[in-house]
């Protein structure tokens, strides 16, 4: 038996959370909904630019992580900081969950990863990522014990963007099919589809991934086109077993061969914060996959993990996910 649900491996990241309004935004450059990364120097400027924030752990496997032990699952992750203060704050937070963390820190420079996320009325968020000691991932920090021991190996695409970060991914991957695991990925943001269209598909085809989870805009830029139909086909035929693709209020289609399945989303009354929402779908989905439930239950599971965590503030659910009546019924 799997030691672990889920392993995942990503940017460790810790968020720091300010309201503003579109205004800030357009005089402080900021694309709005999207992840751009910024060196030190434009960390600090919108540092002291931001109003009153809140800090607390993220980075997207980090959260998917913590929903799917938050969900009663068993989790394991990878992940770079540095010795430091913000280093300190995301080891304390993901190992007091219960997640296994032994990733070793850098002893100094450069710092812990930070995020500035604002977030608008709308409940949209723009983020602003200095990635910091994540650029520092590599095939060290790989565990093969961990990896051999994950029923699935969950990936951010993000982690595209650190180089020596690629190498670590694909020497997971072959550990865990290896051991007869599964290995699953987020494509994580359009912007960093188009930056890496062509390696994301690659690792597709070449069966190096399993499961793929993205939005519908990140469907779309994989395949360059304006029309879902036409990407769900496409996915259909490049992913080895499973796709996801979310559409916000709209749910999910589950894409299996040439089959496609589509699922609704859980009632928000109010968006409180979008931050976080599609790393808390695939903590949902994947808790009910490595479970064995079916398509519908997972993706139930992930709608409900995901319409709870837009109605706080933040990317890690507050209170466990499992003392929810709706995801109580399906877990048991």
């Amino acid at each position: 038996m799997a030691e672990y649900d889920l392993l995942t491996i990503g940017n460790a990241i810790v968020d720091i959370i300010a309201r503003t309004d579109d205004a800030f935004l357009k005089d402080a450059g900021i694309e709005k909904g999207a992840m751009t990364l910024i060196d030190a120097k434009r960390a600090e400027d919108l540092y002291a630019r931001m109003g009153p924030a809140t800090e607390m752990s993220g980075g997207s496997a980090g959260n998917t992580v913590a929903g799917l032990v938050s969900l009663g699952g068993r989790g394991a992750y990878f992940g770079k900081v540095s010795s430091d203060q913000l280093g300190g704050i995301f080891t304390h937070d993901i190992q007091a969950l219960g997640i296994h963390y032994e990733t070793a820190p850098l002893p100094a420079e450069p710092p812990t990863a930070r995020s500035m996320i604002l977030v608008t009325p709308d409940g949209e968020r723009s983020m602003n990522t200095y990635l910091g000691a994540c650029v520092e991932l590599s095939t060290d920090d790989i565990d093969e014990a961990v990896v051999a021991a994950s029923r699935v190996t969950y990936f951010e695409g993000y982690l595209w963007d650190p180089p020596r970060a690629k190498d670590a991914i694909l020497q997971a991957a072959r550990i865990a099919h290896a051991a007869g695991r599964e290995v699953a990925m987020t494509l994580s943001d359009p912007f960093c589809v188009h930056r890496y269209r062509a390696e994301f598909l690659d690792l597709l085809r070449s069966r190096t991934v399993d499961i793929v989870f993205a939005n519908e805009a990140e469907a779309l830029a994989l395949y360059e086109t304006e029309i879902l139909k036409e990407a769900l086909h496409h996915l259909g035929q490049d992913t080895a077993r499973l796709a996801v693709v979310t559409r916000g209020s709209d749910g999910c289609v589950v894409v299996e061969g040439g089959t496609r399945t589509a699922h609704p989303a859980t009632f928000v009354p109010h968006v409180v914060d979008t931050t976080g929402a599609g790393d808390l779908f695939a903590a949902g989905f994947l808790r009910g996959y490595t479970q064995g439930l079916d398509h519908a239950q997972s993706a139930r599971l992930g709608a409900i993990a995901a319409g709870h965590i837009i109605s706080q503030i933040g990317p890690r659910p507050q209170t466990p996910l499992a003392d929810l009546p709706e995801a109580k019924a399906i877990l048991g």
